[in-house]
């Protein structure tokens, strides 16, 4: 779990690695994220990672997986300098509909014309931005999910407010034990184009969800200890595209 700062006000990425797993086919249902840092672009100029200006002072950028990032050349919103996540919709009055009518979010902005919406729970949190991607949405074979934490209590609402709907639910309110830690509570529901949407217990996730001090050395702990590629070319194996 990666961010800038404490999972409690603040956006942070969930990074999976699947061994073997070489490459995955992206779809056009995340569209990227958008970070307000000038300590970014300047990290990314001195490292010669590839940036293109698109407007004034945005850059755009790829992670190593082809995921798209935005990086606009001010100084770190108070907050967080995560601003916007994007995720592709193939219709947006729908989805609006759905993330603002039923989930509850505020409707920040509105572009008919560019077919697009900024949605948020609360002015100092990322937002959602909605775009419209002018046909089906298609979720390749890499798509993850976006997370909310609310109380506990919360939950059952939620799940019951989606069956008075006849929305997608995947995963049914459920306790999710993590040992020797705290036991969460989860709704997993689908958005009309499918994505997975999280709702998870606040209280047990605030146990879970503390900053580990140590949090970067073991990150890269594990990543010097990971000589997959070794095995593999010693087994004369290629990795396999998902």
């Amino acid at each position: 779990m990666v961010g800038y700062g404490p999972e409690d006000n603040h956006f942070v990425a969930e990074l999976t690695y699947n061994y073997g797993i070489g490459e995955y086919h992206l779809g056009n249902d995340f569209l990227g994220i958008t970070l307000v840092s000038s300590q970014a672009v300047s990290n990314a100029k001195k490292m010669g990672w590839p940036l293109k200006e698109i407007t004034s002072g945005v850059f755009e950028t790829e992670a190593p997986g082809g995921y798209k990032f935005y990086l606009e050349d001010k100084e770190k919103l108070k907050h967080d300098p995560v601003w916007k996540v994007t995720l592709g919709v193939s219709d947006l009055q729908k989805s609006v509909s759905y993330w603002s009518g039923l989930l509850g979010m505020k409707i920040y902005e509105k572009d008919e014309e560019k077919q697009r919406a900024l949605l948020g729970y609360a002015d100092n949190q990322c937002k959602l931005e909605l775009q419209a991607v002018g046909g089906a949405v298609d979720h390749g074979t890499a798509f993850g999910r976006i997370a909310f934490s609310c109380a506990k209590d919360e939950l059952p609402n939620i799940e019951a407010l989606m069956k008075r709907e006849n929305q997608r639910i995947l995963t049914p309110l459920v306790s999710l034990d993590t040992p020797g830690k705290a036991t969460v509570q989860v709704v997993i529901l689908a958005d009309p184009d499918g994505h997975e949407i999280c709702f998870v217990g606040d209280e047990a996730f605030r146990e879970l969800s503390k900053v580990d001090p140590n949090g970067d050395k073991l990150l890269d702990d594990a990543m010097a200890a990971d000589n997959s590629d070794k095995w593999f070319a010693e087994h004369n194996m290629k990795k396999v595209s998902a």
